[in-house]
């Protein structure tokens, strides 16, 4: 009987002993615990962050105007080229038949001009021997006029140098009427000579465009043909080469979210990073802040241009890159780590919070806080009123 009052008795005494144990831990657990961090005295520098992509400062396509398979190709990626060095060509064959063929049209129209010209000169000449016919038959008639009055001839052979007279002068101008249809050939037919030199011409500089030119001293980024293709150009010019006019002055476009844009200004400087070179940091400065919305899944963006000096050409076209805009920097400043402004309270929202955590700060701590958003390493805020060097934030009460 008193063994059992012993073993019940011990039971008790371990569950008391597990409980007790287990309330402690939990207790321990609950405590609230605190971190602490010292105001500090030093720069404080405020950025925007965002990605983009490294691009030539200038780069030029090149396409072509005329259709027909690329016969040679000249330059590869990578290669150097001049302005007016040629880099392709495509086949002139079916162009050269055309230029043949215009020539021709202009030979024939210029015979033409040749043969209006002869014409007008044979009606010239008509004109002139209606006008002396004319003249003869006036005389005539006149010298019948006289012989009439004094009997020696009859009335009708008067009237019928008259009737001569009138006939000539109608021949006189028919032949002027002829000589302007003949001087109107000449020039139908010189206006078809300009036609006709107006093709040649086209023709000819299509024939000149089977050379494909660079446009500007720079280096082949993207070649996007092959020998033997065939290129069509009908309402777009296809793009044949790429050339970056220079890779030593480039540019990082960066997409800028339209709640930062507000504090970007040309000047301000800018530092970047990419993926090939991890742990190098790339000095620029932006150039340019482009009003143009760049609209995408309803995220608005807009393109600031950041302009630096890719030395040695380590950096390529393409690369992505992650930029960092400094938009503004104080020295010589005390900061204060977020999270010692940060507080959670059960039951309370957080604006809440903030206030209490805000209340329950001693003098000696900071009372007021400028906050620069993105702050260099560590979040920070610079003190606006006057807080103790060197001090931990005591935790709130």
């Amino acid at each position: 009987m008193k063994k059992s009052y012993v073993v019940v008795g011990a039971v008790v005494l371990a569950l008391a002993g597990g409980g007790v144990g287990w309330w402690s831990q939990r207790s321990a657990a609950d405590a609230v615990q605190y971190r602490t961090g010292k105001i500090e005295r030093g720069p404080l520098v405020a950025t925007v962050s965002a990605s983009g992509t490294v691009n030539p400062v200038t780069q030029v396509s090149v396409g072509t105007q005329v259709s027909g398979q690329i016969k040679d190709i000249y330059v590869d990626f990578n290669s150097e080229v001049k302005a007016g060095q040629l880099i392709a060509v495509i086949d002139p064959e079916s162009i050269e038949y055309r230029v043949r063929s215009a020539q021709a049209d202009v030979d024939a129209a210029r015979a033409a001009v040749l043969t209006a010209q002869a014409n007008a000169a044979a009606g010239r000449a008509g004109v002139s021997r209606a006008q002396t016919d004319l003249t003869e038959a006036q005389r005539t008639h006149d010298r019948n006029l006289s012989l009439v009055s004094k009997g020696f001839i009859a009335q009708s052979e008067a009237d019928r140098t008259r009737a001569l007279v009138n006939t000539a002068t109608e021949s006189v101008k028919s032949a002027q009427a002829q000589l302007g249809v003949n001087e109107a050939q000449i020039k139908s037919a010189q206006a078809g000579v300009a036609q006709r030199e107006s093709a040649l011409a086209q023709a000819r500089i299509d024939l000149e465009r089977t050379r494909i030119t660079s446009p500007v001293n720079g280096i082949v980024i993207k070649r996007a043909i092959e020998k033997g293709q065939t290129v069509a150009a009908s309402l777009q010019a296809p793009e044949l080469f790429v050339i970056a006019q220079n890779l030593q002055d480039m540019q990082v476009d960066a997409s800028i979210d339209e709640s930062d844009v507000g504090r970007i200004r040309t000047g301000q400087k800018a530092t970047f990073t990419v993926d090939a070179f991890p742990g190098q940091t790339f000095e620029g400065a932006v150039s340019q802040v482009r009003k143009a919305a760049q609209n995408v899944a309803n995220v608005v963006t807009y393109v600031a241009v950041v302009g630096f000096s890719n030395t040695g050409g380590r950096l390529l076209p393409g690369m992505t890159a992650n930029v960092r805009v400094v938009t503004d920097q104080r020295d010589n400043v005390l900061k204060l780590p977020n999270a010692a402004l940060r507080v959670r309270l059960a039951g309370v929202e957080p604006a809440a919070a903030v206030a209490a955590s805000g209340a329950s700060n001693g003098p000696e701590n900071i009372a007021k806080y400028d906050q620069l958003a993105g702050a260099e390493g560590q979040k920070s805020f610079k003190s606006v009123e006057s807080a103790r060097e060197g001090a931990a934030p005591s935790p709130p009460a």
